[in-house]
């Protein structure tokens, strides 16, 4: 097993720092935006989810339509359809996809968003309502008999599907970094995603989720989500950064908008550190973050291409094994990152993935100083 990479891909142009621009629906914007990660090598992409999105399982249909071998990691909120059919609804695209799709649990850390689309129960009773989705759903997939299921949210009598994926299995993915995300996370995921801490967090992060995994016999694997900005010189790259926290700040009313980070235990974590400095480990870069009320991954790794390659790596030793990436201006840094995934490649090619080449806590250098134009 190689790192795995991940970008992530929507439907119309814009990011934090360019704004939204055309459609909301462009197809042939999809078309090379999915050409760009296919070509860039990586091994999936991620469709995201909000009350405001159009819908994912049919942007995923599409994406893996417009791709030969490109995977897709579709996020999904549950409480909204039956585990019954989003089981289904799984594993017929893994029928026509075989080993193409994954599952992102994504259970909703937004109040307001949650209420959009008429939820309005708190945050602690929706990870108990996930907790029964995944059960049921593992069930859907696993059973070739027919099973009841009686629990708080969900009731069922003899629930069967003719269409199941292989082993009874589609890989889950699971994000969130409350407590309660961490107990429901630790039953079910197979890959448990965090965004871009410092190393001493994200080896925080994993411990607690693998001391949550243990006692159902789990082991998961990690995934960290970063937004690198490279370039052919450290200098050219923070001359960039700078050039996007500005026109990021212009934006920051119309990012917050919808969407609320600072209601979250992950977006609070990174405004922690955002709030510590600047700059953490070797550069990874707060100012967005701090900027956008942390909404969403929105920290960045700052350097030359072999130097932001680096600090992926140093990810990798921690522990990670897969590196969900993206950029400012999403297209053009998609194809870009083809250096990055080739280099981090080489880099890695001689590690066990799963648990880097060391499993202890790294060795966190005092951060560097960011130059005084960012």
């Amino acid at each position: 097993m190689s790192v795995e990479f991940i970008g992530m891909v929507s439907t119309s142009a814009g990011s934090e720092s360019q704004g939204s621009t055309g459609p909301v629906v462009d197809p042939d914007y999809l078309d090379g935006f999915v050409r760009a990660h296919e070509e860039a090598g990586f091994d999936r992409v991620l469709v995201a989810h909000a009350s405001f999105m159009p819908d994912g399982f049919v942007v995923a249909d599409q994406i893996l339509a417009r791709s030969k071998k490109l995977g897709v990691l579709l996020a999904h909120r549950p409480g909204f359809v039956a585990p019954t059919i989003a089981a289904r609804k799984y594993a017929t695209i893994d029928a026509f996809n075989p080993g193409r799709i994954a599952l992102h649990v994504i259970t909703g850390g937004d109040d307001a968003d949650q209420a959009r689309d008429g939820d309005l129960t708190d945050k602690a009773t929706r990870y108990r309502r996930t907790d029964e989705f995944l059960d049921i759903l593992r069930r859907e997939w696993e059973s070739a008999a027919p099973f009841d299921y009686d629990g708080d949210f969900y009731q069922i009598r003899g629930a069967w599907s003719a269409v199941r994926p292989p082993a009874g299995r589609i890989p889950i993915y699971f994000g969130g970094a409350s407590d309660d995300a961490v107990r429901v996370g630790g039953k079910h995921a197979d890959v448990y995603a965090f965004w871009g801490e410092p190393l001493a967090g994200i080896v925080e992060r994993i411990r607690q989720v693998r001391a949550a995994a243990a006692p159902y016999g789990r082991d998961p694997r990690f995934s960290v989500s970063l937004r690198p900005i490279p370039a052919d010189t450290e200098q050219a790259a923070w001359d960039r950064a700078a050039e996007i926290l500005e026109l990021t700040r212009e934006r920051s009313a119309d990012i917050q908008k919808f969407l609320k980070g600072s209601e979250q235990v992950g977006s609070q974590r990174l405004l922690k550190y955002a709030d510590e400095g600047d700059v953490h480990d070797k550069r990874l870069w707060t100012a967005i973050a701090k900027v956008t009320g942390a909404v969403g991954n929105s920290t960045a790794l700052v350097g030359s291409y072999e130097q932001v390659a680096e600090a992926l790596v140093d990810y990798v030793n921690v522990g990670v094994s897969t590196l969900l990436i993206r950029g400012f201006d999403p297209v053009a840094d998609a194809r870009d990152y083809g250096s990055l995934v080739k280099l981090v490649h080489e880099r890695t090619a001689d590690r066990d993935p799963v648990t880097g080449s060391g499993s202890g806590t790294p060795a966190v250098t005092a951060p560097a100083a960011a130059p005084a134009s960012v």
